[in-house]
């Protein structure tokens, strides 16, 4: 992966990371944003990739 490419992930995470911070259990913001990352890498959604990250932090099935 290039700078560009995990700049432009990291931007997304942190936009859609900013949906979830209100309402989440105490977290550390990069397990969600490193959950985020992966799903977008391996093709998911940005949607697919909020879930999957979400899931990931609360410890429940995609």
């Amino acid at each position: 992966m290039d700078v560009a490419t995990l700049a432009e992930l990291l931007h997304e995470a942190e936009k859609n990371h900013g949906r979830y911070e209100p309402t989440a259990p105490k977290h550390h913001w990069w397990d969600w944003y490193a959950a985020f990352v992966v799903a977008r890498q391996q093709g998911r959604t940005a949607d697919e990739a909020y879930r999957d990250a979400t899931a990931a932090l609360e410890g429940t099935p995609r």
